[in-house]
This record gives C-alpha cells, structure tokens and sequence, in this order.
C-alpha cells in the first residue's frame, strides 16, 4: 500500500460498486490466491474508458480475465486481445470469459507475450490503449512493440509499478531475488518518462501505475 490505507479505505467508499458478475469474479480469485487489478486501478481504468473510448485494447497479462472483462463491461463495443502464457490461468480465463458472455469481444492469445507481441507488430495491428499488467521484470522489453503499436493519441497503462512503495530503496534495501525487478522497473519508469514520443505521469495509487499518451504527429 503507497497511499496510507485510511485514505484509499475512503476513496473506495466513493468509487461505487461493479456489476454483481464482477464482484462474484474478483471475489473468487482473491480467494483463490489470484492477483486482479486493484481498486484504484479499476476505478482509473474506468475513468480513461469512459474518456477514450476505445476501439481496440490490447492486454498483457490475462490471469483469470477479470481485467479483460472489467474493461469489456465497461467499454461498451471495444475489442480485447489478452495474452497469457500460464496454462492454469488459460483455463479459468476461457471459462470466465464464456460464462461472462464475451467470446466476441475478447479474444485469449495463448503464448509467451513477448513473441506474442512481435507477432501482432508484425500484423501491423493497431490499438487505442495497451493495458500491461504482467511479469515487471519484462515491461522495459514490451515497451518497444507495445509503442509501435499504439495509435497516435492513444494510451499505455502499465500496472504494479512502484513495488509497493520498495522502488524508492536502494537495491541494497530490497530483498536480493527482487533485486534485478527492482532494477529493471526502475529502468522502465526513466525510460517511459525520458521518452519524448511519450507523455508520462506516475500514480502512487494501488501499488502504482503509470499513464503514458502517444504523441499525435502533426501535419506537415
């Protein structure tokens, strides 16, 4: 928690309540032991759906599809690609998403997400918002694609970005298997604010995310 948690206890009361479908689906995978989007997130996610509108989403990281049918539900139209590579996380997002009743708009690519990817780069495939909430340690190898693929005005959200505030550390502070994530998120966040095809702003909300806005090119 990076927000002290009366103030994020008060900002949930103010957020409302998702669909009964939704909450039945959050609330089993967090009994499941399954990570989903925060609250802060959704309510964020909310908020860039109902202002873009877009058309095309790209998603990295299904788990068990909460995130892809939140954003389903809640961008009435748009078309979801979501990639996951974990097999058990597959069978439950298929099922959620067919009991959701979203087998047309979500599309589940199997396959590691890197050459998943490279795969609809090459397909000259195009999005309005990429959603990337997977392994951390890889977004910094995403970037490229996922900005290549992105329309002009379009937007990146990545999600778990400040490490539950353990960013800030020093390296030498944080455990030493998560030292080489803790060096590569912070490599990302420099990257992603230092990018001048990007606007960026850093969220402390949740466990930190990150907003980027393609810059439109102008007419020459």
């Amino acid at each position: 928690m990076i927000t002290d948690e009366r103030t994020a206890a008060f900002i949930d009361t103010l957020a409302g309540q998702n669909t009964p479908d939704l909450a039945e689906l959050e609330k089993t995978a967090i009994d499941s032991g399954i990570p989903v989007i925060r609250r802060p997130m959704q309510s964020m996610l909310k908020f860039v759906l109902a202002d873009i509108r877009p058309e095309r989403i790209l998603e990295i990281g299904t788990a068990t599809a909460f995130s892809a049918i939140f954003m389903a539900t809640y961008a009435e139209g748009a078309h979801i690609d979501t990639i996951e590579n974990y097999d058990r996380r597959i069978e439950a997002a298929k099922r959620n998403i067919k009991e959701a009743g979203m087998e047309e708009r979500i599309n589940l690519i199997e396959g590691d997400a890197m050459e998943v990817i490279e795969e609809l780069a090459a397909e000259k495939k195009s999005y309005d918002m990429i959603f990337i909430d997977a392994a951390k340690a890889q977004y910094l190898n995403y970037l490229p694609v996922c900005k290549e693929m992105i329309r002009d005005g379009g937007i990146l959200i990545s999600d778990n970005v400040l490490f539950d505030g353990d960013i800030v550390q020093s390296r030498f502070a944080v455990r030493r298997r998560d030292r080489t994530i803790h060096a590569r998120m912070r490599e990302y966040l420099r990257t992603l604010t230092e990018d001048e095809e990007l606007v960026t702003v850093i969220l402390p909300i949740g466990d930190g995310m990150t907003l980027s806005v393609k810059r439109q090119v102008e007419n020459e």
